[in-house]
């Protein structure tokens, strides 16, 4: 009984982070937030970061070598939605779904990287990716539909904004990070990146999602917008 108490926690909390909480209970977020370390990091890995650049609204971070378990590709046009189809496939992996039959511990945040549609209507790409613990880093576990991503040492801009994700907040979130850097050097290393076919091509932008549905207090969810250059 304990176990199978402890795997429904898991699952919870991981259904949490993939269907961005219930909109009924959605507490008023607060946009902004700059330099909030997330308390669930406090409780679980995360993977470790420098923060290079603190500015108006957004900071600027640098990640080391991270790997990730990521979805393919998933058409919808709901974020809520495609992460709720990730998670099933997600969840299944850390249980031990995979080749290794590993059960693997959970990690925050969860990532979705978005590129979204031309048209109101019209579907956008999700790929949802679960961080690896560092232990499981050297090997990770392949697993069926599900791919390996081994990210190089990256620079991210960052926005930070609290209560729960939705379909509506997030386009927001990612506009005003997009706004908050204009003019700026980063700004410019960021289109470049992205002309270059370097890191953050792939998308247009990037939530990370920490907190579990049970946290009301301290939520904090991000926009990232990963980039490379010249040190």
């Amino acid at each position: 009984m304990e176990l199978a108490g402890l795997s429904f926690l898991k699952l919870s909390f991981l259904l949490s982070l993939l269907s961005g909480g219930s909109d009924l209970l959605n507490p008023i977020s607060e946009p902004g937030l700059v330099g909030k370390f997330p308390p669930t990091c406090n409780r679980i890995e995360c993977p470790n970061y420098e923060v290079v650049h603190a500015g108006n609204g957004y900071e600027i971070r640098r990640y080391g070598t991270t790997v990730w378990i990521s979805t393919e590709p998933i058409q919808d046009i709901s974020l809520k939605d495609a992460t709720r189809t990730a998670f099933f496939q997600l969840f299944a992996y850390i249980q031990g779904k995979n080749e290794y039959h590993q059960k693997i511990e959970m990690t925050a945040p969860v990532i979705s990287q978005v590129s979204p549609s031309d048209g109101p209507l019209c579907e956008s790409s999700f790929t949802v990716s679960f961080y690896v613990p560092k232990k499981n880093q050297p090997d990770p576990a392949p697993a069926e539909n599900l791919h390996i991503q081994k990210w190089t040492p990256r620079y991210v801009a960052v926005r930070q904004f609290s209560g729960f994700v939705s379909d509506y907040n997030v386009g927001e979130e990612a506009a005003a990070l997009s706004a908050s850097l204009e003019g700026t050097a980063w700004a410019n290393a960021i289109e470049k990146s992205k002309e270059d076919g370097g890191v953050g091509a792939d998308s247009a932008y990037t939530v990370a999602q920490y907190n579990s549905p049970f946290e009301f207090i301290g939520r904090v969810n991000e926009i990232w917008l990963p980039f490379q250059m010249d040190d």
